[in-house]
């Protein structure tokens, strides 16, 4: 235990500290360090694709699959999945967290490091694509950073990939993946059941067996996960995205001041003059970088089972899910919270505070949609990061059913015995995995970026042939 919280310090505490004026200072995490100059390096490489490319991304989620393979997903499937998992608790309890500590200049960080993540969420998807391999249990196509590690692994070596059964690397990524996803099947275990007894006075006994009884029947089937996704994400997001409008639309005399207050704390004299200004960064870059999950090595496990003609585009499809992650669903949550008399929200965090804000906007029936939108985030994540796994799994212990499913069983129990009672030592565990995953993913990201900068170059090539 004592070793565990060591590398959650090393990699989440801060490691270097900036002075700034009036007593101020900048932490500077490990991951923050790693992550940040990354998200600026592919972007400039890259000549801002995020913005550049943007109509052709939305004009992608329209197209249809490659192949006729039934079992195979489109590059919409792949990034509903991503999405179910990018879209989560932190876009609630994150958002919230981030604007309590950092202010409302917070959310202003938020977007600049989605746009960042947006580059770096390319590379690591168009990898994926590219390193892509048949999927022999559930059909269609599985990889992720697990398999072009191992490809880079064995390059290095002078072996030939297929031949080589494991690289040290991408065991230990394969390892911190599965140990992050069972700490955040007990955290989403939790927060469910603390909204459930708090909006209906549900027992957590009733809430754990219901919530793991329908995600074992989902789970456990063999494709059921992606059929139930792409109805739940759409639906969710798309409800909390139009409630968010309603609010915006009942306040909207207020909308200018809300955004001078984004940009007026961001970069205000008052922040930097009481020596806060490194406390409204910090807040709005962490939040944003670990909400939409870019460069974690996560989605990319979605991204290579999207059945695309080109590598390119299954990355692209990916830097758009990072800004309907953050761009769209975390601001929505901001607006909600920044559209609510700064007095009736002094002295509240977490979600009371949203709850709060909402019982504002809509009484007692905003507090229940807040529940519900939370059951809906925490359940769809569960599903994500499950299918997640499946690659992980297969690579550690090769292609055969009892690992999936004693995988799985191990997560259901994750989820019940989170419904019930909280373990802080596990929600760590859930922490480290995702930062060692993002050390191990960083490592082999950025010497094998130049491949998949030549792909974005080889497609836009063929979109000016085409035109």
């Amino acid at each position: 235990m004592t070793l565990m919280y060591m590398i959650y310090d090393f990699l989440w505490a801060d490691l270097l500290t900036i002075p700034l004026p009036n007593g101020g200072s900048l932490g500077l995490s490990l991951l923050v360090l790693i992550l940040v100059p990354a998200g600026i390096y592919f972007t400039i490489r890259s000549r801002f694709l995020q913005i550049r490319l943007f109509p052709e991304m939305l004009r992608m989620t329209l197209e249809k699959k490659a192949s006729n393979d039934k079992n195979s997903l489109s590059g919409l499937q792949a990034l509903i999945v991503s999405t179910a998992t990018r879209v989560g608790m932190g876009n609630l309890a994150g958002v919230v967290s981030a604007i309590s500590m950092g202010g409302a200049g917070a959310v202003f960080w938020m977007w600049v490091s989605a746009l960042a993540g947006s580059a770096t969420a390319y590379i690591e998807a168009t990898l994926a694509q590219l390193y892509k391999e048949k999927d022999p249990l559930y059909g269609g196509f599985r990889g992720g950073p697990a398999r072009y590690i191992h490809v880079f692994a064995a390059r290095k070596r002078g072996k030939d990939p297929q031949k080589m059964r494991y690289s040290v690397v991408a065991v230990l990524f394969a390892l911190s993946g599965l140990i992050c996803w069972c700490g955040i099947s007990q955290v989403i275990g939790n927060s469910v059941s603390s909204s459930m007894e708090n909006a209906f006075g549900l027992p957590p006994m009733t809430t754990a067996i219901l919530l793991t009884a329908v995600s074992a029947v989902i789970v456990l089937r063999k494709n059921a996960t992606v059929k139930v996704l792409d109805v739940i994400v759409p639906i969710m997001a798309g409800c909390f995205f139009f409630v968010t409008l309603v609010i915006i639309f009942k306040n909207i005399a207020l909308l200018p001041s809300v955004f001078q207050r984004i940009f007026a704390e961001a970069f205000g004299m008052r922040q930097i003059a009481g020596g806060t200004i490194g406390a409204v960064i910090m807040n709005g870059v962490k939040r944003g970088l670990f909400s939409n999950e870019a460069g974690s090595g996560s989605a990319p496990c979605a991204a290579a089972a999207a059945d695309v003609d080109h590598p390119a585009k299954g990355g692209l499809l990916q830097a758009f899910g990072v800004f309907v992650d953050t761009i769209v669903i975390c601001s929505c949550t901001a607006m909600i919270m920044l559209l609510v008399p700064e007095e009736l929200l002094t002295g509240l965090t977490g979600m009371d505070l949203l709850q709060t804000a909402m019982h504002f906007h809509f009484g007692e029936i905003g507090v229940i949609f807040i529940a519900v939108t939370l059951l809906l985030f925490a359940f769809s994540t569960f599903l994500g990061v499950l299918f997640y796994a499946r690659s992980n799994v297969a690579y550690l212990f090769g292609d055969n059913w009892p690992s999936q499913t004693a995988y799985k069983l191990l997560a259901l129990v994750m989820l019940f015995i989170g419904c019930l009672a909280a373990y802080t030592f596990v929600w760590d565990l859930g922490d480290v995995g995702i930062g060692l995953m993002t050390i191990f993913n960083m490592l082999v990201l950025l010497p094998m970026s130049k491949e998949a900068l030549a792909c974005l170059k080889e497609y836009e090539g063929m979109i000016k042939a085409k035109k």
